[in-house]
C-alpha cells in the first residue's frame, strides 16, 4: 500500500510541477520524457523562459533541431541577450547548416564571456562554416588557450585552408603540431606539391621514423630525389614497395625511378610486375616496352608492343620504335612495312624522326628491290 501510495504521490507531483519533472528527467537522461515535462510547463507558464531554455535543450539533446532553434529563439524573445541561450542557440544553427546566423549568435555570446572557451570554439567553427578563415584562427586559438585539448580546431582550419589551395596557411598550421605524424606527414605532402622538396623532407623523415607506412616512404623518396639525393631515394622507394608489394601503382613510380637512374634490368623487373598485376594497363605495357628498348631486348620489346596495339593505345612514336628493332633484327621487309606505315601516320609532327624514316626505307627499298 505504501508502495502505491508513493507511486500516486509521484504522479501528483509531476503533474502539480512538471518543470522539476522535466529538470529530473534531464539530469537521469530520459530527454524524451523531459521534452513532455517542459511542453507542459510552458503550456501553463508560456512567459516561463527557463521552461523554454530546458524545452530547447531536451529537443537539442534529441537532435530536433528546428523545434530547438524554435524554442530557443522564444527564450531569446522573452529575455534577450541571455548568454546561455545565445551560446546553445548558436550550436545548434551550426549543427543545423545554418553557420552564417550561428555566427552573429555566437559573436554576442563570445562578447559576453571573452575567456570562456565554447564560445570561441564554436564561434571560430561558424566563421570557418562560411569560409572566413582568417577571421576563425583568432577564435580556434584563444579557445585553445582557455582550453588546449580544443587545439585540434587548428587542424580543422589547416584542412580548410588546403580545400581553398591556400596551401602556405595550411602547411603553416600544420607545421605547429611538431609531435603529430599525421600533421607533419600533411604538411611534407603539401610541401612537395608546391614544390618545396627541402622543406618537405623534416617533416616527411619524422613521419617515417615514427609511423612508416609505404605512402610517406614514397613522400619521402620522392623528396630526397628532387633534391637528388639518389641513394636515400633509392632506399626509401625500395621499403616502401617492401611494406606495399601488391600496390601496382608504387611500383610503376619505383620503376620510373630506376629508369631515369638508368638501372634498366631492375626497372623492367618492376614493370613487369605491373603488367602481370595489370595486363590491360596500356601505361605498364609502354613502360616495360621503353626499357626493354633501352636493354636491346627487342624480341620482348616487340612482344610488349603487340600488347600495346592490340589495346589500341599504338601511336606514331610506336610504330617508329618497332621499325628500327626489326631493322636491327635485319627483318628487312617487316621493317620497311613499318617505316612505311609511321610515314603515313606522322603526318609531319616529328620532322627529325620522318627525315630517318625516309632515309631507311629508300636503302631498304634497294636492299629488298621493293617500291
Amino acid at each position: 500500500m505504501m508502495r502505491v501510495a508513493a507511486a500516486v504521490l509521484a504522479a501528483w507531483l509531476q503533474l502539480a510541477n512538471p518543470y522539476d519533472a522535466g529538470i529530473k528527467a534531464l539530469d537521469e537522461g530520459r530527454y524524451a520524457e523531459a521534452e513532455q515535462h517542459f511542453q507542459k510547463a510552458v503550456a501553463a507558464d508560456p512567459e516561463d523562459y527557463a521552461g523554454w531554455f530546458h524545452l530547447a535543450l531536451a529537443q537539442s539533446l534529441l537532435n530536433k533541431d528546428e523545434e530547438a532553434i524554435g524554442s530557443y529563439r522564444k527564450v531569446l524573445d522573452l529575455k534577450p541577450g541571455l548568454y546561455e541561450a545565445e551560446l546553445n542557440l548558436g550550436i545548434v544553427l551550426l549543427r543545423a547548416g545554418k553557420a552564417a546566423e550561428a555566427a552573429a549568435l555566437l559573436t554576442s555570446a563570445r562578447d559576453k564571456k571573452p575567456a570562456e572557451p565554447r564560445p570561441n570554439f564554436f564561434l571560430a567553427e561558424a566563421l570557418a562554416a562560411t569560409g572566413e578563415l582568417q577571421k576563425a584562427e583568432a577564435f580556434y586559438r584563444a579557445a585553445a588557450e582557455a582550453d588546449p585539448s580544443l587545439k585540434d580546431g587548428l587542424l580543422k582550419l589547416a584542412e580548410g585552408f588546403e580545400k581553398k589551395g591556400e596551401l602556405e596557411q595550411a602547411i603553416r598550421l600544420y607545421g605547429e603540431f611538431t609531435d603529430n605524424v599525421a600533421a607533419r606527414e600533411r604538411a611534407g605532402a603539401l610541401l612537395l606539391e608546391a614544390n618545396q622538396p627541402e622543406r618537405a623532407i623534416a617533416h616527411l623523415e619524422y613521419a617515417v621514423t615514427h609511423s612508416p607506412t609505404a605512402a610517406n616512404r614514397a613522400a619521402l623518396a620522392l623528396a630526397y630525389q628532387r633534391t637528388k639525393q639518389m641513394e636515400k631515394a633509392e632506399a626509401q622507394w625500395r621499403q616502401a614497395v617492401a611494406m606495399a608489394p601488391d600496390d601496382a601503382d608504387l611500383r610503376l613510380r619505383y620503376g620510373r625511378f630506376l629508369r631515369d637512374e638508368k638501372k634498366y634490368a631492375a626497372a623492367a623487373g618492376e614493370f613487369n610486375r605491373v603488367v602481370l598485376a595489370r595486363p590491360g594497363s596500356v601505361e605498364a605495357w609502354n613502360e616495360l616496352a621503353g626499357v626493354l628498348i633501352l636493354l636491346e631486348n627487342y624480341p620482348q620489346a616487340l612482344a610488349a608492343l603487340d600488347r600495346v596495339q592490340q589495346m589500341g593505345g599504338e601511336t606514331p612514336g610506336h610504330v617508329y620504335f618497332r621499325a628500327i628493332m626489326l631493322d636491327r633484327l635485319g627483318q628487312a621487309k617487316l621493317a620497311l612495312e613499318q617505316y612505311r606505315r609511321f610515314l603515313d601516320q606522322s603526318n609531319g609532327k616529328f620532322p627529325d624522326e620522318e627525315f630517318k624514316a625516309r632515309q631507311r626505307v629508300r636503302i631498304l627499298e634497294r636492299q629488298t628491290g621493293r617500291r
